[in-house]
C-alpha cells in the first residue's frame, strides 16, 4: 500500500460561519404498488431492493454514454444505460456534497437546516436534526434491511476528551487527538435507521481519515497525516494506518459486495446506501488504472469508478439478485474540473492542474461552470436507473427531477403515505419509472456553495442573484439585481441571459421561489 507523505506543511484553510463549520474553495424504484397496511413485505414478489450508488463529484459528461465525445471507456455506465433509464435533467440539491446527501437523506432541501452555505467538515457535529425521519428510518418500518457504506459526510458526534483526562494517553503515536476515539459515537447512521453502517467521516480529503463501523472507529488514528496539494489533495489531520487513500474505493466496494453475499441469504429485501469517494479530491486512482485513459489521474479515476460500479453489477449477477433489485446510479454535484480555452495547459499537459481543454475532455459537457456553482454543471448530474424486467431498457427520461425525490419514490413503492414534516421537498418519481404518465413534479429549487438559489420550472430558470454562487466569476451575491433568466431548452449552456424580455416571467418565478422558501416545504401534504 501506498500511504501518503507525512512530513509536508499543512496549508489547510477553513470558513467559518455563524451557522457551520464550512469548507469551501436518486433514486427511484419502480412499478409495483404495495398496500399501505402491509407492514413489511418478503423479497419474493415483493418490494425490490434497492440501492442507491451516488460518487462523489462526478460530471455530467464523465459517462461515456452522456457524452460521446469523451475519450474515457465506462462500460458499467454504458450497461446500466443499456439495460435501464437514463434522465438526462436530473439535478442535485445543492452543488456542493454536504447539502446534497441531507436532501438524499432526509428528502429536504438543506437550506432549511442550519447550513445554508458551505459543507462541513470530518470533526463538525451531526446535522440531521433529532427526530427527523431519514429513508432508512421509512424503509426499516417497512421491513427492510438498512444499510450505508462509503463516505457519510453530514456530521458525526465523537467523544469529548474528558477535561481530568491524562492527554498523554490522547497521543497516540505522537498524534494529539482531538476526541476520544475510544469512545463510541453518539450520533450517525447508526442512529438514524441504517441496521449496518461502515463510512468515512466525509470526504476522502478530509480528517480525521478513519473507518468507523455500526458507531465505533475501526482503527486508531495514530499517524500524522501532512498536507498534499493537488491532485494527490490532503489536509493535514490524523489517520488509521488502516485507512490507505490509494485503497480506500476498493476497500469500501468490497464490504459492499460482502453486505450484498449477506443479503442474498436473506429473506428480507435490503436498502444499501453507497456514497463513493470518489473522482473527489485526492484523485488517486489504484495502481491498476493509472495512465489507462490517457487523461491523467482524474481520467483514470473515472475508469475506476466506472469499474466499482461493475463490481456491484457483476455481484448482483453472483448472487442472483439483479432481477429483485432496483439500483440508481448518481453524483453528488458536478465536477470540480474546470474547463481551459484551447490555448492553457492542462490535465493531460501537467497532472497538478485542475482543467481540461474541450478536445481532451468535457467532464461537465457542455453545461455551464464547475462544482459549486449555481451553473448547470454545479448540479445537473448523470442519473441511471435499473430494474430489469421492470423498467424498458434503453429508454430516456426528459423530465426535471431532484436526488430528494428518492425519500418520496421509496415510499411510493412501500406505500408508506408521507405526511406533515417528513420529507417535505421529495416527489416520487414512480410515474416517470412506469412510464405512465407525467410527474407533475413542483419547480426545482437550485442551490451554490455561497447559497445562490435558482429555480427551474419547466423551460425556464431563473437565477436569483447576478453571478455564479461558487467558483466561476463574477460570484455575485445572492438575491442582488439584476436577476438572470434562461431558457434551458434552447439554451443549455446557459449563455444569453434573456430577462430582460420576459419580465413576467421573471416575476413569477422570483414569487413562486419565495413562496417554496417561506412555506417551509415543496410538497402539499
Amino acid at each position: 500500500m501506498k500511504h501518503p507523505p507525512t512530513n509536508s506543511p499543512s496549508k489547510t484553510v477553513y470558513l467559518l460561519n455563524s451557522l457551520s463549520i464550512s469548507a469551501l474553495p436518486l433514486l427511484i424504484v419502480v412499478p409495483l404498488v404495495f398496500c399501505a397496511a402491509q407492514p413489511t413485505f418478503a423479497k419474493e414478489g415483493g418490494a425490490p431492493n434497492v440501492i442507491f450508488i451516488m460518487a462523489d463529484d462526478m460530471g455530467y459528461g464523465d459517462p461515456k454514454c452522456n457524452n460521446p465525445n469523451s475519450k474515457i471507456p465506462t462500460p458499467a455506465f454504458d450497461r446500466l444505460a443499456a439495460e435501464g433509464m437514463s434522465f438526462t435533467d436530473a439535478h442535485t440539491g445543492s452543488a456542493v456534497c454536504t447539502p446534497t446527501r441531507y436532501g438524499v437523506v432526509t428528502g429536504r432541501y438543506c437550506w432549511r437546516s442550519r447550513l445554508k452555505r458551505g459543507v462541513l467538515v470530518g470533526y463538525s457535529s451531526h446535522l440531521i436534526e433529532d427526530g427527523r425521519e431519514t429513508v432508512a428510518d421509512m424503509l426499516k418500518k417497512s421491513g427492510y434491511n438498512t444499510a450505508i457504506i462509503g463516505k457519510w459526510h453530514l456530521g458525526l458526534d465523537f467523544a469529548p476528551i474528558a477535561e481530568d483526562a491524562d492527554r498523554t494517553k490522547m497521543k497516540a503515536g505522537g498524534v494529539d487527538w482531538r476526541f476520544d476515539y475510544t469512545k463510541p459515537l453518539t450520533h450517525g447512521p447508526h442512529v438514524l435507521g441504517f441496521d449496518y453502517s461502515y463510512i468515512i467521516p466525509a470526504s476522502l480529503d478530509f480528517p480525521p481519515y478513519i473507518y468507523i463501523e455500526d458507531g465505533r472507529v475501526v482503527d486508531l488514528p495514530t499517524v500524522e497525516q501532512s498536507s498534499v496539494s493537488f491532485p494527490r489533495f490532503l489536509r493535514r489531520g490524523e489517520r488509521a494506518p488502516l485507512l490507505d487513500m490509494e485503497d480506500c474505493l476498493d476497500d469500501l466496494t468490497t464490504k459492499t459486495v460482502e453486505y450484498l453475499e449477506k443479503q442474498s441469504k436473506s429473506d428480507k429485501p435490503f436498502f444499501l446506501y453507497f456514497p463513493l469517494t470518489a473522482p473527489h479530491k485526492p484523485a488517486w486512482p489504484d495502481e491498476r488504472f493509472v495512465g489507462k485513459s490517457g487523461l491523467g489521474p482524474y481520467g483514470d479515476f473515472v475508469i475506476q469508478v466506472d469499474a466499482t460500479v461493475g463490481r456491484v453489477l457483476d455481484a448482483l449477477d453472483q448472487y442472483e439478485l439483479a432481477d429483485d433489485t432496483l439500483i440508481f446510479y448518481t453524483s453528488d454535484n458536478g465536477s470540480y474540473m474546470f474547463r481551459h480555452d484551447e490555448d492553457e495547459p492542462d490535465h493531460v499537459d501537467d497532472d497538478t492542474i485542475q482543467g481540461y481543454r474541450p478536445e481532451h475532455h468535457t467532464a461537465n459537457h457542455v453545461l455551464r461552470g464547475t462544482k459549486a456553482d449555481v451553473w448547470e454543471a454545479g448540479h445537473r448530474v448523470p442519473f441511471f436507473v435499473r430494474w430489469p424486467g421492470k423498467i424498458k431498457p434503453g429508454t430516456k427520461c426528459d423530465e426535471t427531477i431532484c436526488l430528494v425525490d428518492l425519500f418520496a419514490t421509496c415510499a411510493d413503492l412501500v406505500g408508506e403515505d408521507l405526511k406533515g414534516d417528513v420529507a417535505e421537498d421529495s416527489f416520487s418519481l414512480v410515474p416517470a419509472l412506469t412510464q405512465n404518465g407525467d410527474l407533475n413534479r413542483a419547480p426545482v429549487i437550485h442551490h451554490s456553495v455561497s447559497g445562490m438559489f435558482a429555480i427551474r420550472d419547466g423551460d425556464w430558470k431563473l437565477v436569483a442573484g447576478n453571478g455564479s454562487g461558487g467558483r466561476q466569476n463574477p460570484r455575485g451575491k445572492p438575491f442582488a439585481k439584476p436577476y438572470m433568466l434562461f431558457n434551458m431548452k434552447t439554451d443549455l449552456s446557459e449563455t444569453k441571459d434573456v430577462a430582460a424580455d420576459n419580465p413576467e416571467i421573471v416575476q413569477r418565478l422570483s414569487d413562486r421561489l419565495q413562496s417554496i422558501i417561506d412555506a417551509g416545504h415543496t410538497a402539499d401534504r
